[in-house]
């Protein structure tokens, strides 16, 4: 049956259009076509809709959605196949895109559960399953015939290496087998930065022993390479130059470090105390830099001045685009950074945290007065990363860009300082508006920041300090709020384990949500809790977790989560250039990418969550 095209511009592409955010459960629009026939038919209507859109930019997730929808009620098919064919419209947009990467530059991903799991011969390495001894499942007969044609191979679920493995510039395609929960949560944020992709689903989202459309498959690895009629923007030439400020050789060179001496990686793991001591502290800044994070602060000022200086750096010539940025800019996207990761030394030895980026933190493994002297140097490098620019930049720019990084630390500084004499105090009462306040002046700035260096670096013309700061206050909240969420998940990361912000005395949204809606008995009992020496750790964090779930917690903060990302899509909707508007859209899509929240909620209740936070 064919489907009519569809505009692809009908929605969020209008200068000022709103754009309707559609955050929700998602597991009933997930089931998969039973039969071939009707895959076939779905996956048909898919490619004549996919032929008529305009391939200039990637499609946002409400749009592809909206498209989707109208073309499942033209075929007379439920809502629930709208995942499923939300994937196959994406893959058959991106085929083009896929087909002008050559083979060798593509990743193929597959997943373990296609293997037969009794007798599986198979052992795991650090890319995954390893298939090439064993031919008793399809895992091996794609592995073969896709490395033959090239492509770099990754036998893994959901694989969070798969981003890095982009950015890094190993690869610039991706194509997978995968259930649709792995799809979502895994394939979203690349799909949204503009990273050809295509993937066939899996037609269960069992563990073991499940199965796929293997003719579908064969079709996707063989896609031929050759030129696209149009190219998407993408940006990930802008993520790459973002990484590679804080690769050695380019570090060194923007940074022109001050001390010579070997680094911590030539003195053999032995730690500070094996470097000279004068070139100690400069060595351990310029590791801890180096080390971990996304890189979403310095990524977002080179993306703001590339979208006021006419966004060549997201087109087919990016690379070259990017490539033309002066030092001067450079160093200012490095500098955000620089102050980041000071400010996370400082807050780790405030709140005693164990972990940072899957490593333990510095003043755990050097000593608080070694770590309070580090993250002091990195604001002093940021500073100065700027200031020796100021010839190059111009004497006002600079002051500018120094008079914002300043402006935000400050501001940092307080809301820190507000969270420590609460932690500090013997009166733990809380109220929701209070914990978003302290939240929009510690959270805020560092992303207020980078937007904000971004757009004095492309001499705009028209002032978007406002804007920015009111969109930076929004995702800022927001992203805390998330945070605290992410808390009583556990985190890979930095926390290791839940309930750390509980334990740790530490102001947060959901603790005053909770003090907020439970009864005075349970109130008193929440408040007890803190402190309480009499019993463990791990059954105080089980009792506040009960007492939150009482109260609704969880549901109600992820709403908040949804009010603040709306607030600041809405300022996002008022902003030229389109190309600085569809930026901010996707900041506020993968800052606050959250894969949990299509999950059940802990309980539901309803709690007024309509709060408002007085600019900082």
């Amino acid at each position: 049956m064919a489907i009519a095209p569809i505009d692809s511009n009908s929605a969020d592409s209008e200068p000022g259009r709103k754009r309707k955010s559609r955050r929700r459960q998602t597991a009933h629009l997930k089931q998969v076509p039973q039969s071939k026939q009707l895959r076939e038919t779905i996956r048909a209507a898919c490619v004549a809709v996919a032929a008529a859109l305009d391939k200039s930019r990637p499609l946002s997730k409400d749009e592809m959605e909206k498209i989707v929808r109208d073309l499942l009620a033209k075929l007379e098919q439920p809502d629930s196949f709208v995942g499923w064919t939300m994937v196959m419209l994406a893959s058959e947009f991106w085929r083009d895109q896929i087909a002008a990467v050559p083979h060798e530059r593509r990743l193929f991903l597959l997943p373990h559960c296609l293997k037969h799991a009794e007798g599986c011969p198979a052992d795991y390495d650090q890319f995954g399953l390893d298939c090439k001894t064993c031919g008793a499942c399809s895992i091996a007969d794609y592995r073969t015939i896709a490395e033959e044609m090239g492509y770099k191979v990754l036998v893994a679920e959901g694989s969070p290496i798969v981003m890095k493995i982009i950015v890094s510039g190993h690869v610039d395609a991706i194509v997978g087998v995968a259930c649709l929960n792995v799809l979502e949560k895994a394939i979203d944020k690349i799909l949204m930065a503009g990273i050809p992709c295509m993937a066939v689903p899996l037609l269960s989202s069992d563990c073991r022993n499940t199965s796929v459309d293997e003719d579908w498959v064969h079709d996707m690895i063989q896609v031929p390479h050759q030129q696209p009629q149009q190219t998407t923007r993408s940006y990930v030439h802008l993520m790459r130059a973002a990484s590679a400020l804080f690769e050695e050789k380019e570090l060194t060179r923007l940074v022109q470090p001050q001390r010579k001496g070997p680094t911590l990686a030539e003195v053999n793991g032995h730690g500070a105390a094996a470097l000279d001591p004068i070139s100690a502290t400069e060595k351990l800044a310029l590791d801890f830099l180096a080390r971990g994070g996304k890189y979403s602060r310095p990524f977002t000022t080179l993306a703001v001045y590339d979208a006021l200086t006419g966004g060549e750096g997201t087109t087919g010539k990016g690379a070259d685009r990017v490539a033309e940025y002066s030092d001067s800019v450079r160093r200012t996207a490095l500098a955000i950074e620089t102050f980041h990761k000071a400010s996370l030394v400082h807050d780790d030895i405030e709140d005693d945290d164990a972990y940072r980026y899957g490593d333990i933190t510095v003043h755990r493994k050097y000593g608080v007065p070694t770590a309070i002297n580090l993250g002091d140097y990195m604001i002093g490098l940021g500073y100065r990363l700027v200031s020796r620019d100021r010839k190059e930049l111009g004497c006002d720019k600079a002051a500018r860009i120094l008079d914002c990084l300043a402006d935000c630390h400050m501001r940092l500084s307080e809301g820190q300082g507000a969270e420590l004499l609460w932690r500090d105090a013997s009166d733990k009462s809380l109220k929701p508006v209070d914990a978003l306040k302290i939240y929009a002046l510690k959270t805020s700035p560092a992303f207020e920041a980078a937007l904000q260096c971004g757009a004095i670096l492309s001499d705009a013309e028209q002032d978007y300090t406002e804007p920015m700061r009111l969109f930076a206050r929004h995702v800022g909240i927001a992203f805390q709020i998330l945070n605290d969420l992410k808390d009583w998940r556990g985190d890979s990361d930095n926390k290791m384990s839940a309930g750390g912000d509980v334990l740790g005395g530490r102001p947060t949204v959901l603790w005053a949500l909770a003090l907020e809606n439970l009864n005075e008995a349970h109130r008193t009992e929440l408040m007890g809790l803190i402190g309480d020496d009499s019993q463990s750790a791990t059954s105080r964090v089980a009792r506040v977790r009960e007492l939150y779930a009482k109260a609704g917690v969880f549901d109600a903060a992820q709403r908040l989560v949804e009010k603040y990302r709306a607030r600041a899509e809405e300022i996002a909707d008022q902003l030229e250039p389109e190309e600085l508007r569809r930026l901010m859209y996707y900041l506020a899509d993968t800052i606050l990418d959250d894969p949990a929240a299509s999950q059940p909620p802990v309980v539901v209740h309803t709690l007024t969550t309509d709060l408002a936070v007085t600019p900082a």
